[in-house]
């Protein structure tokens, strides 16, 4: 691979002419193209600019502002919009949908997610966001499993612009931030910059959120070439809530968290303050975008990402031998405080080299990155002896190295058709050693218990047609891509049962038409995604109690995608959108675990089932009604069918179907080149009392052969209310 990278560069190298003269807007485009799907690309998408974003609640994070595109579903640990955020696109989960921005990817190369409460604001940073439903276009980083989310900050306004906005709403919520941009100057040059300040207590106990954002951009345009340096900071300090509550708890008080709960020597009920989830983001990505000639540009960006973090826990009982401390140290057990934390480095480099012209599109990419993390305890305080230092009682450190190389082009012969292919070769090398914190705790600890060295191969290839004639167009395409097991997939599995587990692979047949005429827009999508060797939670647990996956020999997603825009007179505009899809595993098996902790297990066949957290039935209906001058309403409403907390399809695990309905008011007032807006929002209009997602345990008694079930829920907000006021200019 390094020979192929440096064969590349010198291959690029002798275009390095510069054009005259090349318009700002497709060199600010070209940015993101590599990951982006074009107008006539055969790929199943849905774009939103940066007005649609503007108009989102403050209080959404950015997957929540996404809550009413087809397929989508949200839902927040904490109840509202900010804190610990989590979107499914089709069923697939935060892990398998693979987030961009500036064609950079964010999701952790080890986790596979984006922790959206770590990037804090991020829709008023947007200058749009594409979202593809199934494998989509080749993406870098890990793929793109169920879909992508790509995301574009790069935009040069002409004029000066600013802006500033406060909102206050429910549960002590209050968010303020300001914006301003230069616009394009005399010689070129533009500067943006951007600030955010949110909290809010949250809905459930100890679901507060701490957090701020720093953007900034400094940029030229000139002569044919674009440079830009872009600085993103994001730090939140939240309460922990990803336990969730028991049903039983849920029925009598839904706002509860356990999270930090501990009986001092009194026997009252006490709570420990610091049960939190705490992290700083730094990203710096430099970007050079080159018009070689008319028809080609060259665009390079280096990506740095600094990641610091911890989580702080309260607990109770702890044997002080296991945590560092020398085995004769009296009592042999304390409560505790302690903190797991983190840091990691990510390096980037992209270089795309795209050719335009009226009959034909061809992009060729590269991607390089490496990925170091390391993870580590410290415990702080000792109930019988107070405050300490100790050594770091677990510590493992993680290298992922990856490498990719892409293909794509579009052919179009006519006006009426167009031809497209992707060809994506890519290379991940994954690396970690050392303890891991389950094992010290349940005083299982071996050195370098952890070590683990692989390094996977995938070739994803993808082609389609579109044709286009009057106002209908219609695509099909076929795609195949691999997926690498994550972190957590990889150790638990190794502390557990050892089992091998192998990258996941999916096929994914897309056929699209739509149609435009006048005031109406409709389109309808149907999908199948197969998939081989689909990684999945059987039951089974590590040690430590951790729920293991193993490779599911055939699972499948297949589903109907409708979609409508009308608008039957200028003061009024009706958005819908469906989907009704089968989300299976052909034969599952799930292993219940002996409630004796023997370590031994139960198999219970289910057969055919439904995969979690997957509904058949999800749907969306918004009214836009513009009544009189500068103003605004807005009503629509979310309907997310049944689902399950397990892959085992009983009725004692399933989220109930819910429907809620949300609701805006907006003014602007216009003072010459200023405005003034005023946006009142209201969510779950109607109080509906539900619970969005979740978690489960069971365990088999061999005494009685019976199976003990459990579960935690999210609970959602009732009614709440938010006011923004922006003044911009």
């Amino acid at each position: 691979m390094k020979k192929f990278f440096c064969v590349a560069a010198l291959c690029v190298l002798p275009f390095c002419a510069r054009a005259q003269e090349w318009e700002a807007e497709r060199l600010d485009s070209a940015v993101v193209s590599a990951s982006r799907a074009g107008e006539r690309t055969p790929v199943t998408f849905t774009s939103v600019s940066k007005d649609q974003l503007s108009k989102a609640n403050p209080m959404n994070s950015l997957p929540m502002a996404l809550n009413l595109l087809p397929s989508v579903v949200t839902y927040n640990e904490g109840g509202t919009g900010l804190g610990n955020s989590a979107m499914t696109i089709r069923g697939s989960k935060g892990s398998q949908i693979n987030v961009t921005l500036n064609g950079i990817t964010l999701n952790d190369a080890e986790s596979q997610e984006v922790f959206w409460v770590n990037i804090p604001a991020l829709t008023a940073l947007l200058s749009g966001v594409q979202v593809q439903r199934g494998l989509g276009t080749t993406a870098n980083g890990a793929g793109a499993f169920g879909a992508s989310v790509n995301m574009n900050t790069a935009f040069v306004g002409a004029s000066p612009t600013g802006s500033v906005e406060l909102s206050a709403g429910s549960y002590g919520t209050f968010i303020g931030s300001f914006a301003g941009s230069t616009g394009l100057m005399k010689k070129g040059w533009y500067f943006n910059v951007a600030a955010n300040l949110g909290r809010t207590d949250g809905y459930i106990r100890n679901a507060f959120v701490r957090s701020s954002s720093v953007f900034a951009v400094i940029g030229k345009l000139s002569d044919g070439r674009s440079f830009r340096f872009t600085y993103l900071m994001g730090t939140q300090r939240s309460g922990i809530t990803w336990d969730g509550i028991s049903l039983e708890q849920y029925a009598i008080d839904r706002r509860y968290n356990g999270a930090g709960e501990y009986t001092d020597d009194e026997g009252n009920i006490c709570y420990y303050p610091n049960q939190t989830d705490n992290y700083t983001q730094h990203h710096l990505q430099l970007n050079e975008t080159i018009a070689l000639n008319s028809h080609i540009t060259w665009t390079n960006t280096l990506n740095y990402t600094r990641g610091d973090g911890y989580d702080e826990y309260y607990k109770t009982n702890r044997k002080i031998k296991n945590y560092g401390f020398p085995a004769t140290t009296v009592p042999a057990r304390s409560d505790m405080t302690y903190r797991k934390k983190m840091n990691n480095d990510y390096w980037v480099f992209n270089s795309s080299l795209l050719y335009r012209s009226q009959m034909f599109d061809a992009t060729f990419g590269v991607n390089w990155s490496n990925y170091r993390a390391s993870h580590w305890g410290e415990v702080l305080w000792l109930k019988t002896v107070g405050d300490v230092t100790s050594p770091e009682w677990y510590t493992n450190k993680g290298l992922k190295r990856d490498r990719s190389i892409f293909l794509r082009g579009e052919y179009r012969p006519s006006t009426f058709l167009t031809a497209y292919a992707d060809l994506q070769y890519r290379q991940i090398g994954y690396h970690f050693t050392g303890v891991d914190s389950d094992w010290i705790e349940y005083g299982q600890a071996e050195e370098d218990r952890l070590d683990y060295h692989d390094i996977w191969r995938f070739f994803n290839p993808r082609a389609g047609v579109t044709a286009d004639w009057g106002p209908h167009r219609a695509y099909a395409s076929v795609a195949f891509g691999h997926r690498e097991p994550s972190r957590s997939d990889i150790k638990e599995n190794i502390k557990g049962d050892g089992l091998e587990i192998r990258p996941e692979k999916m096929l994914d047949v897309e056929l699209g038409y739509q149609f435009t005429a006048g005031n109406l827009v409709a389109s309808a999508n149907i999908y199948w995604m197969e998939y081989w060797d689909m990684l999945l939670e059987t039951g089974r647990l590590s040690d430590s109690g951790y729920a293991l996956k193993e490779n599911m020999p055939r699972a499948w997603r297949r589903g109907l995608e409708l979609a409508a825009t009308w608008q039957p007179r200028p003061w009024v505009r009706v958005d819908a959108n469906a989907t009704f899809s089968v989300n299976q595993i052909a034969d599952y098996t799930s292993y219940v675990p002996y409630d004796d902790y023997s370590g031994a297990t139960f198999p219970v066949r289910y057969g055919r089932t439904t995969m979690l957290m997957s509904p058949s039935v999800i749907g969306m209906l918004q009214g836009t009604f513009f009544l009189w001058k500068g103003g605004r309403v807005n009503a629509n409403g979310k309907l997310v069918g049944k689902q399950y907390l397990d892959n085992s399809m009983r009725e004692e695990l399933a989220v109930p179907a819910y429907f809620i309905v949300g609701t805006s008011v907006s003014q602007t007032f216009r003072f010459g080149a200023s405005n003034l807006d005023v946006t009142l929002y209201i969510n779950n209009l109607f109080n509906h009392l539900y619970y969005a997602a979740g978690w489960r345990w069971e365990a088999y008694s061999p005494q009685t052969g019976q199976i003990s079930l459990g579960s935690g829920v999210y609970p959602q907000a009732p009614i709440n209310a938010t006011l923004k006021v922006r003044y911009s200019f």
